[in-house]
Protein backbone atom coordinates (compact mmCIF):
# COMPACT_ATOMS: atom_id res chain seq x y z
CA UNK A 1 0.00 0.00 0.00
CA UNK A 2 0.44 3.52 -0.07
CA UNK A 3 1.33 4.31 2.89
CA UNK A 4 2.31 8.20 3.65
CA UNK A 5 1.84 8.01 7.48
CA UNK A 6 1.31 6.00 10.69
CA UNK A 7 0.10 7.37 14.35
CA UNK A 8 1.19 5.08 16.40
CA UNK A 9 -1.32 5.56 19.27
CA UNK A 10 -4.99 7.32 19.13
CA UNK A 11 -7.68 7.41 21.79
CA UNK A 12 -10.18 9.19 19.38
CA UNK A 13 -10.42 7.92 16.02
CA UNK A 14 -11.83 4.88 16.96
CA UNK A 15 -14.68 4.56 19.60
CA UNK A 16 -13.69 3.16 22.58
CA UNK A 17 -10.67 2.09 21.21
CA UNK A 18 -7.17 1.83 21.54
CA UNK A 19 -6.01 2.28 17.74
CA UNK A 20 -3.22 3.16 15.17
CA UNK A 21 -3.95 4.92 12.26
CA UNK A 22 -2.70 4.28 8.72
CA UNK A 23 -2.12 7.17 7.16
CA UNK A 24 -2.82 5.73 2.81
CA UNK A 25 -1.68 8.52 0.02
CA UNK A 26 -4.09 9.78 -2.78
CA UNK A 27 -7.65 10.89 -3.18
CA UNK A 28 -9.99 11.23 -5.82
CA UNK A 29 -11.60 14.41 -4.18
CA UNK A 30 -10.38 17.76 -3.83
CA UNK A 31 -12.35 19.35 -0.76
CA UNK A 32 -11.32 22.47 -0.15
CA UNK A 33 -11.37 22.40 3.47
CA UNK A 34 -9.70 18.90 3.59
CA UNK A 35 -7.58 18.93 7.17
CA UNK A 36 -4.75 16.39 5.20
CA UNK A 37 -3.87 18.10 2.04
CA UNK A 38 -0.44 16.67 1.50
CA UNK A 39 -2.51 12.89 1.64
CA UNK A 40 -4.46 13.95 -1.38
CA UNK A 41 -1.76 14.19 -4.48
CA UNK A 42 0.11 11.07 -5.33
CA UNK A 43 3.68 11.38 -3.87
CA UNK A 44 6.94 9.90 -5.27
CA UNK A 45 7.60 6.25 -3.68
CA UNK A 46 10.64 7.64 -1.80
CA UNK A 47 7.78 10.28 0.54
CA UNK A 48 6.17 6.70 1.61
CA UNK A 49 6.76 4.22 4.67
CA UNK A 50 7.72 1.03 3.69
CA UNK A 51 4.61 -1.26 4.37
CA UNK A 52 6.72 -4.02 5.93
CA UNK A 53 7.61 -1.71 8.69
CA UNK A 54 4.33 -0.36 9.39
CA UNK A 55 3.39 -4.07 9.87
CA UNK A 56 6.01 -4.66 11.94
CA UNK A 57 5.50 -1.99 14.19
CA UNK A 58 1.45 -3.19 14.33
CA UNK A 59 3.18 -6.86 14.89
CA UNK A 60 5.20 -4.87 18.04
CA UNK A 61 1.89 -3.76 19.64
CA UNK A 62 -0.59 -6.59 19.55
CA UNK A 63 -2.01 -6.96 22.89
CA UNK A 64 -1.47 -3.26 23.53
CA UNK A 65 -3.75 -2.12 21.07
CA UNK A 66 -7.39 -2.57 20.20
CA UNK A 67 -7.71 -2.10 16.46
CA UNK A 68 -6.15 -0.45 13.50
CA UNK A 69 -7.59 3.21 11.81
CA UNK A 70 -7.13 3.15 8.13
CA UNK A 71 -7.59 6.31 6.41
CA UNK A 72 -6.52 9.30 3.97
CA UNK A 73 -6.91 10.43 1.53
CA UNK A 74 -9.32 8.10 -0.02
CA UNK A 75 -7.94 4.18 0.93
CA UNK A 76 -10.11 2.36 -1.16
CA UNK A 77 -8.05 3.27 -4.17
CA UNK A 78 -5.28 1.43 -2.78
CA UNK A 79 -4.45 -1.89 -4.51
CA UNK A 80 -3.12 -3.95 -1.85
CA UNK A 81 -5.95 -2.73 0.46
CA UNK A 82 -7.37 -6.12 0.92
CA UNK A 83 -4.19 -7.74 2.03
CA UNK A 84 -2.95 -5.24 4.03
CA UNK A 85 -6.66 -5.82 6.08
CA UNK A 86 -6.38 -9.69 5.84
CA UNK A 87 -2.89 -9.32 7.62
CA UNK A 88 -4.46 -6.73 10.61
CA UNK A 89 -7.01 -9.55 10.71
CA UNK A 90 -4.16 -12.43 11.25
CA UNK A 91 -3.18 -10.65 13.97
CA UNK A 92 -6.34 -10.06 15.69
CA UNK A 93 -6.62 -6.24 15.47
CA UNK A 94 -9.83 -4.63 15.07
CA UNK A 95 -10.11 -2.76 11.68
CA UNK A 96 -11.56 0.65 10.63
CA UNK A 97 -12.07 1.90 7.40
CA UNK A 98 -12.85 5.79 6.81
CA UNK A 99 -13.84 6.10 3.17
CA UNK A 100 -15.77 9.39 1.01
CA UNK A 101 -17.93 7.10 -0.65
CA UNK A 102 -17.94 7.61 -4.24
CA UNK A 103 -16.82 4.47 -5.33
CA UNK A 104 -18.96 1.82 -4.41
CA UNK A 105 -17.76 -0.90 -6.68
CA UNK A 106 -14.53 -0.80 -4.53
CA UNK A 107 -16.35 -0.73 -0.94
CA UNK A 108 -18.53 -3.26 -2.27
CA UNK A 109 -15.42 -5.63 -2.91
CA UNK A 110 -14.15 -5.34 0.39
CA UNK A 111 -17.74 -5.57 2.59
CA UNK A 112 -18.53 -8.86 1.03
CA UNK A 113 -15.25 -10.70 2.51
CA UNK A 114 -16.50 -9.39 5.95
CA UNK A 115 -12.88 -8.28 7.10
CA UNK A 116 -13.82 -4.66 8.29
CA UNK A 117 -15.33 -4.14 12.18
CA UNK A 118 -16.13 -0.66 11.67
CA UNK A 119 -17.15 1.75 8.60
CA UNK A 120 -17.08 5.56 8.37
CA UNK A 121 -18.32 7.08 5.59
CA UNK A 122 -17.88 11.04 4.67
CA UNK A 123 -21.21 12.46 3.26
CA UNK A 124 -20.32 15.83 2.28
CA UNK A 125 -23.25 17.66 1.53
CA UNK A 126 -26.34 17.70 -0.22
CA UNK A 127 -25.96 15.42 -3.16
CA UNK A 128 -27.24 17.86 -5.92
CA UNK A 129 -24.01 19.82 -4.78
CA UNK A 130 -21.58 17.76 -4.75
CA UNK A 131 -19.67 18.56 -7.42
CA UNK A 132 -19.38 22.32 -5.54
CA UNK A 133 -17.86 20.76 -2.45
CA UNK A 134 -15.56 17.98 -4.31
CA UNK A 135 -14.82 19.73 -6.68
CA UNK A 136 -15.37 16.59 -9.40
CA UNK A 137 -18.01 15.11 -10.78
CA UNK A 138 -19.78 12.42 -8.97
CA UNK A 139 -23.31 10.67 -9.41
CA UNK A 140 -25.80 11.39 -6.91
CA UNK A 141 -26.62 7.43 -7.62
CA UNK A 142 -23.13 6.31 -6.32
CA UNK A 143 -23.34 8.13 -2.91
CA UNK A 144 -26.39 6.41 -2.15
CA UNK A 145 -25.40 3.32 -3.68
CA UNK A 146 -22.11 3.31 -1.01
CA UNK A 147 -24.69 4.53 1.85
CA UNK A 148 -26.88 1.19 1.06
CA UNK A 149 -23.79 -1.15 0.83
CA UNK A 150 -23.02 -0.01 4.21
CA UNK A 151 -26.51 -0.14 5.58
CA UNK A 152 -26.86 -3.91 4.45
CA UNK A 153 -23.20 -5.15 5.19
CA UNK A 154 -25.06 -5.26 8.72
CA UNK A 155 -21.51 -3.86 9.95
CA UNK A 156 -20.75 -1.26 12.68
CA UNK A 157 -20.80 1.83 10.73
CA UNK A 158 -21.12 5.69 10.71
CA UNK A 159 -22.07 8.12 8.70
CA UNK A 160 -20.33 12.06 9.09
CA UNK A 161 -20.83 15.46 7.80
CA UNK A 162 -18.35 18.32 8.17
CA UNK A 163 -19.84 21.96 8.89
CA UNK A 164 -18.23 24.76 7.03
CA UNK A 165 -19.76 27.83 7.28
CA UNK A 166 -20.55 29.43 3.93
CA UNK A 167 -20.28 26.08 1.93
CA UNK A 168 -22.84 23.84 3.38
CA UNK A 169 -26.21 25.19 5.07
CA UNK A 170 -28.72 23.79 7.07
CA UNK A 171 -30.77 23.34 4.68
CA UNK A 172 -28.26 20.97 2.75
CA UNK A 173 -27.69 18.75 5.94
CA UNK A 174 -31.95 18.45 5.76
CA UNK A 175 -31.72 17.19 2.34
CA UNK A 176 -29.09 14.55 3.10
CA UNK A 177 -30.53 13.49 6.23
CA UNK A 178 -33.31 11.72 4.41
CA UNK A 179 -30.56 9.47 2.64
CA UNK A 180 -29.31 8.47 6.33
CA UNK A 181 -31.07 4.87 7.19
CA UNK A 182 -32.88 4.21 10.33
CA UNK A 183 -30.54 2.89 12.92
CA UNK A 184 -27.25 4.21 11.53
CA UNK A 185 -25.30 6.86 13.48
CA UNK A 186 -24.90 10.41 11.61
CA UNK A 187 -21.90 12.78 13.12
CA UNK A 188 -22.34 16.29 12.21
CA UNK A 189 -17.85 17.34 12.46
CA UNK A 190 -18.24 21.57 13.15
CA UNK A 191 -14.98 22.38 10.80
CA UNK A 192 -12.21 23.63 12.67
CA UNK A 193 -9.22 25.59 10.60
CA UNK A 194 -5.72 24.38 10.32
CA UNK A 195 -3.98 23.26 7.32
CA UNK A 196 -6.53 22.97 4.24
CA UNK A 197 -5.92 22.12 1.08
CA UNK A 198 -7.17 25.34 0.07
CA UNK A 199 -5.13 27.84 1.88
CA UNK A 200 -8.49 30.58 2.29
CA UNK A 201 -9.91 27.93 4.44
CA UNK A 202 -7.59 28.90 7.07
CA UNK A 203 -9.95 31.99 7.39
CA UNK A 204 -13.02 30.22 7.52
CA UNK A 205 -15.08 28.71 10.37
CA UNK A 206 -17.95 26.12 11.13
CA UNK A 207 -21.13 26.44 12.45
CA UNK A 208 -21.73 28.83 15.32
CA UNK A 209 -23.18 27.78 18.41
CA UNK A 210 -26.64 29.33 17.32
CA UNK A 211 -26.67 27.31 14.53
CA UNK A 212 -25.66 24.35 15.65
CA UNK A 213 -28.54 24.44 18.38
CA UNK A 214 -31.04 24.82 15.89
CA UNK A 215 -29.64 22.23 13.63
CA UNK A 216 -29.69 19.70 16.36
CA UNK A 217 -33.51 21.02 17.48
CA UNK A 218 -34.64 20.27 13.69
CA UNK A 219 -32.70 17.22 13.36
CA UNK A 220 -34.26 16.04 16.55
CA UNK A 221 -37.98 16.99 14.95
CA UNK A 222 -37.06 14.94 11.77
CA UNK A 223 -35.89 11.89 14.81
CA UNK A 224 -32.08 11.52 13.01
CA UNK A 225 -30.10 9.32 15.55
CA UNK A 226 -26.98 11.63 14.92
CA UNK A 227 -24.07 13.41 17.88
CA UNK A 228 -22.28 16.51 17.60
CA UNK A 229 -18.17 16.28 17.55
Amino acid sequence: MRIAGLQKFSMIDYDDKICAVVFTQGCNLFCPYCHNPKLVPMLSEDALLVEEEVLGFLQSRVNKLDGVVITGGEPLLQKNLIPFVEKLKQMGYLVKLDTNGVRPDLLENILKLNILDYVAMDIKTALDKYEQVVKVKVAPETVIKSIQLIKDSAINHEFRTTLVDGLISEEDIYSLVNYIPKGSSYYLQNFQPSEHLDSSYKNRAGFSDERMEHLKYRLQEKKINFRLR
